[in-house]
């Protein structure tokens, strides 16, 4: 016992080996963690209904990010009877397996928004973002008033989309090619029949009511309509992948 004090006592004395063995033990563990997931297929069941965004989604979803609208709002819903009366259906992994980054977590000021798609009209998103008060008294987000003034200019969205295709979001060539002219056909209900065979479960209209002008609303407001409406969840193929998803 006593030989084993005075090695410990030489372990906390000798900071070089101190930090050498501790690093060794998070390798080793790390190791032991990460290795076993580059023997399995798929860490994440693929569930049914689930598609990449759309080029106005994601340019959605980038003005998301860059207005951080992740901090006030977490894509969550923890599988826990309050939060599933409230906001529905517990989150599945494979609803976030295209989101680069993914917005699941813990802080929440505003609601999670994972399911909020098609819980209000697209005229209620556009109010709330104009002026949050109007429809909710006790808010305290900021106003985005801005963003139905403001021209949508994402740049090239086929090389958007041909990076995310490089980290395993499975875009066709034909959607990658096209992505620049389906960001607009999406708004444009009239000019949308390419579109509609590329994207045929794509909600497509006008989502800020200005079908004169493509701005940074109608991206944001199709992003938001579309979040957690792709899986059925009360469909018998969706409740198997749920089932596997659970036991996993």
């Amino acid at each position: 016992m006593s030989s084993i004090v005075e090695r410990h006592k030489t372990l906390e004395r000798n900071v070089t080996l101190l930090a050498v063995l501790a690093f060794a033990a998070v390798t080793i563990g790390g190791i032991v963690e990460i290795a076993p997931l580059f023997w399995i297929d798929n860490t994440i069941e693929k569930v049914e209904g689930m598609r990449p965004y759309t080029p106005l989604e994601q340019a959605g979803r980038d003005i998301y990010v860059r207005e951080g609208c992740y901090v006030c709002h977490s894509q969550m819903i923890r599988p826990f009877r309050d939060e599933t009366e409230r906001y529905g259906h517990y989150s599945l992994a494979a609803e976030s397996m295209y989101d680069h980054p993914f917005q699941w977590g813990s802080k929440r000021t505003g609601p999670d928004l994972a399911r909020v798609g098609g819980k209000y009209s697209d005229e209620w998103h556009v109010q709330h973002l104009k002026d949050p008060r109007s429809v909710v008294p006790e808010s305290i987000m900021p106003t985005y008033q801005f963003l139905a003034e403001r021209p949508l200019n994402q740049g090239d969205m086929t090389a958007e989309l041909q990076t995310l295709y490089t980290t395993g979001v499975p875009y066709t060539k034909d959607q990658i090619a096209k992505a620049n002219d389906d960001l607009k056909a999406q708004a444009d209900p009239e000019n949308a029949t390419e579109f509609k065979t590329r994207w045929p479960k794509a909600q497509v209209r006008d989502f800020d009511g200005d079908p004169k002008k493509l701005t940074e609303m109608d991206a944001l407001v199709a992003y938001l309509q579309m979040l957690g409406t792709l899986v059925d969840v009360n469909a018998p193929a969706a409740q198997e992948d749920l089932a596997k998803e659970k036991g996993r």
